[in-house]
């Protein structure tokens, strides 16, 4: 068999041209102004954080973006695909802010959770939406306490709900001895809740009275535990909350507390004891008894 003679075949390979043009030169001049608004704008978008405001921000700020892109795309006759994708996602990111914007003004609260939201569960960045099932939890349901009438007695009331005040001032007694004032957005009942598992019961060992017209909200123990069991964030955050409560009051009471030689007496020590209510709010320093009947 003789080879092949490739000399006379024509084996020359025809340049197919590039399907796509090469870039043969840089422009001279910019773009123009609208195209790089578009960039910063999205720039900015991206950077948005989280939550409803956190979207509310992000989405804004690219359908801005792409509207810049579009009109850009638009000004070129040679760019119509990009014209197409750019108001496609400005179509889609405007359609994302109107629900963002609609949802937004449907997690709405009453005043009392709009005041308690911003005081207790804001700064721990607890959302909107998360709040809502705390709201939705005790039913949005606002309780009133007359003076003088009792929120708890010593002995006798059940442990079986977890309070926040809202409004007014309750003062907690114990055998008939002061002990210190609950303010606006504390708990009522933060000590009795923490010192029970969820499966045990109790009763008050102190007394809390209103001092004047107060309005508190109330969560119900099961009711709060069905809901730590299915959210565990809000779990952590009601034991962040209720703990801090119990510090403050316990900071509190040993920020009154001195002997009569001026130093602060620690409320860790076995001897502490209160003094009555009239003598406590007479006086301007907690005398503390020592063991022994004598007065430190």
């Amino acid at each position: 068999m003789e080879p092949p003679d490739f000399e006379a075949m024509n084996f020359t390979v025809q340049q197919v041209p590039p399907k796509y043009p090469l870039c043969e030169e840089w422009r001279d001049g910019a773009e123009g102004s609208v195209f790089h608004l578009a960039h910063i704008l999205l720039f900015l978008g991206f950077m948005g954080g989280s939550g409803f405001y956190g979207l509310l921000y992000l989405f804004t700020l690219l359908t801005l973006g792409f509207f810049c892109a579009s009109l850009w795309a638009w000004s070129d006759p040679c760019t119509t695909d990009s014209f197409l994708w750019t108001f496609a996602l400005f179509a889609a990111s405007l359609a994302q802010l109107v629900h963002v914007a609609y949802r937004l003004r449907g997690v709405s609260f009453e005043r009392d959770f709009q005041e308690l939201y911003q005081c207790m569960f804001q700064k721990l960045g607890v959302s909107l939406t998360q709040f809502g099932k705390i709201v939705a939890c005790c039913e949005g349901d606002v309780h009133t306490l007359e003076p003088s009438h009792c929120f708890a007695i010593e002995g006798k009331t059940p442990i079986d709900k977890l309070s926040v005040l809202l409004s007014g001032r309750v003062s907690v007694t114990v055998n008939g001895e002061f002990l210190h004032y609950i303010y606006p957005f504390q708990f009522l009942d933060s000590p009795e809740w923490d010192s029970l598992r969820p499966a045990e019961e109790g009763i008050f060992q102190v007394t809390l009275r209103a001092d004047n017209p107060c309005r508190y909200v109330a969560w119900r123990r099961k009711k709060l535990y069905l809901l730590f069991a299915k959210h565990r964030y809000i779990a952590k955050i009601f034991a962040l909350v209720v703990r801090n409560d119990i510090a403050e009051k316990l900071f509190s009471l040993n920020d009154k507390a001195f002997s009569e030689s001026g130093r602060r007496y620690d409320l860790r020590l076995p001897s502490y004891c209160h003094m009555p209510g009239t003598e406590l709010e007479g006086a301007d320093v907690l005398q503390v008894p020592v063991q022994g009947g004598r007065t430190a």
